[in-house]
């Protein structure tokens, strides 16, 4: 593994669950083909396919987070959850 690679999981795993899904939101936009065209998109992305109960799973965990949505309050910092 290069040394790179090494240092960025190291400081990767230092990271609770919340900053490192910012660390893979930020990687992905990296890595994202700009100015994609949809017709580009679906044929890049036509080989990922989902089981039905990893999207029941999703949706559940979508619909529990969204109760605790504060649709009033958009001024608090997000939660951090360790």
């Amino acid at each position: 593994m290069a040394a790179l690679e090494a240092e960025l999981l190291e400081q990767f795993h230092k990271l609770n669950i919340v900053q490192q899904k910012r660390v893979l939101d930020f990687a992905h936009e990296l890595t994202r083909p700009k100015n994609e065209s949809g017709k580009d998109f679906i044929a890049r992305t036509k080989d990922i396919h989902i089981s039905a109960s990893d999207l029941e799973i999703m949706l559940r965990i979508a619909e529990e987070d969204e109760e605790r949505i504060d649709w009033d309050d958009w001024n608090n910092p997000p939660a951090v959850f360790d």
